[in-house]
């Protein structure tokens, strides 16, 4: 079940995307979300495109770290931590791309508001959440200079960027609220009704292919590999099986 969205997706003016913002949100105390791999873009960002702001969205009570990060890189011109708020949209209405580094997630909301505003965005592997497809750019590597050529590429293409921007609000229609309201409805009816109910609820639910599964398998193996050298030897038996320690 995906999770209810923050905002309605008709009453949404989105980003024009005219302007050269990234916008980064998460906290910045958990090293999960690795905002510093976006800062550490803005490093080969700025060398192509110089009047680029990042706008970073968070509570700043652990952010220390990056604000040194910033500082030693000389991007105090270039990244301005805005701190945390309640209405993150004044940032979305002219953002033109979100970076989001994140190594884990199950429904991310930001990921949803950012594509609500027709925003791009570039993720890190975590393609196997559902708000994943459409305007979003799966970069299968931790290399800041790798995010950030995916950056200046949309940055500078204003047709590629629009495009990207129209799938990702366009994407965000099957999420819409009513719809997963009237999934929770039929849910509960079902659950009420007996098993039968339930178990004819989940046959007519679409699944993924098999042969999509096992390539975002094989996509999560390949980044395990890379950021764990150790488990080099891993393969996708040892994953279906569940025969392995990520330690």
């Amino acid at each position: 079940m995906n999770n209810f969205i923050t905002y309605n997706y008709r009453n949404i003016i989105p980003s024009n995307l005219s302007s050269n913002i990234i916008i980064m949100i998460g906290r910045a105390n958990d090293h999960l979300k690795r905002l510093d791999l976006g800062i550490k873009s803005m490093k080969y960002i700025v060398n192509e495109i110089p009047d680029c702001q990042m706008k970073i969205i968070s509570n700043l009570n652990g952010a220390n770290y990056l604000m040194n990060l910033v500082d030693q890189l000389n991007l105090k011109k270039n990244i301005k931590f805005v701190g945390f708020t309640l209405k993150p949209e004044i940032y979305y209405k002219n953002a033109s791309l979100h970076i989001f580094p994140s190594i884990i997630e199950c429904f991310p909301m930001v990921l949803s508001e950012t594509k609500v505003y027709g925003i791009p965005n570039i993720i890190t592997g975590i393609d196997y959440v559902s708000t994943a497809k459409g305007g979003v750019i799966n970069i299968i590597n931790d290399n800041p200079e790798v995010i950030a050529k995916e950056a200046i590429k949309i940055l500078k293409n204003n047709n590629y960027r629009k495009e990207l921007g129209e799938s990702a609000r366009k994407s965000m229609k099957k999420f819409r609220n009513e719809l997963t309201i009237r999934k929770w409805v039929e849910l509960i009816l079902a659950i009420y009704n007996g098993d039968y109910y339930y178990n004819k609820l989940r046959s007519e639910e679409r699944k993924i292919s098999e042969k999509e599964a096992i390539n975002q398998i094989e996509r999560q193996i390949q980044l395990l590999k890379m950021r764990k050298p150790k488990k080099q030897n891993i393969s996708i038996n040892d994953i279906l099986s569940m025969n392995f320690e990520v330690k």
